[in-house]
């Protein structure tokens, strides 16, 4: 390699960046932030998990899954409720007004998606499989 811009790290750090932007662009409308997105889609899918069962999911830890669901709560869109076999754990459950982003946050993401298949155009197939690979998924 001659030169940083074609390291894996640094382009795919890039990429990151601008999807980044682009992902807080088009959620902002709706006051929900990236990794907050994240955890709804997985409430969409399924409502009363655990914190600690979203985290294991998208691969979250513990005190970063934590600060997600409290500003979730804070915003009105998750409620903790008690579990009911084991008081240590809280179930998170999606608001009505959660419920009622599910439609319109999904548009945005598509959204996201969408531009970024745009972009890679018939790569586009083979770039998402590179990047579940490097992921890890």
């Amino acid at each position: 390699m001659e030169r940083v811009e074609e390291c894996v790290s640094f382009l795919v750090g890039k990429a990151a960046q601008r999807i980044s932007r682009r992902a807080k662009e088009l959620l902002a409308p709706h006051d929900v932030t990236p990794p907050q997105y994240a955890v709804l889609k997985v409430l969409f899918d399924g409502d009363g998990l655990s914190a600690r069962e979203i985290g294991d999911r998208l691969a979250i830890d513990g005190a970063t899954i934590t600060g997600i669901v409290d500003r979730l709560e804070k915003a009105g869109l998750v409620e903790r409720r008690d579990h009911p076999v084991d008081r240590r754990v809280h179930r998170l459950v999606l608001t009505g007004r959660a419920r009622n982003l599910a439609g319109p946050l999904d548009v945005a993401m598509d959204q996201l998606n969408e531009e970024a298949r745009a972009l890679l155009g018939e790569s586009a197939g083979v770039v998402y499989e590179g990047l579940k690979a490097l992921s890890g998924r």
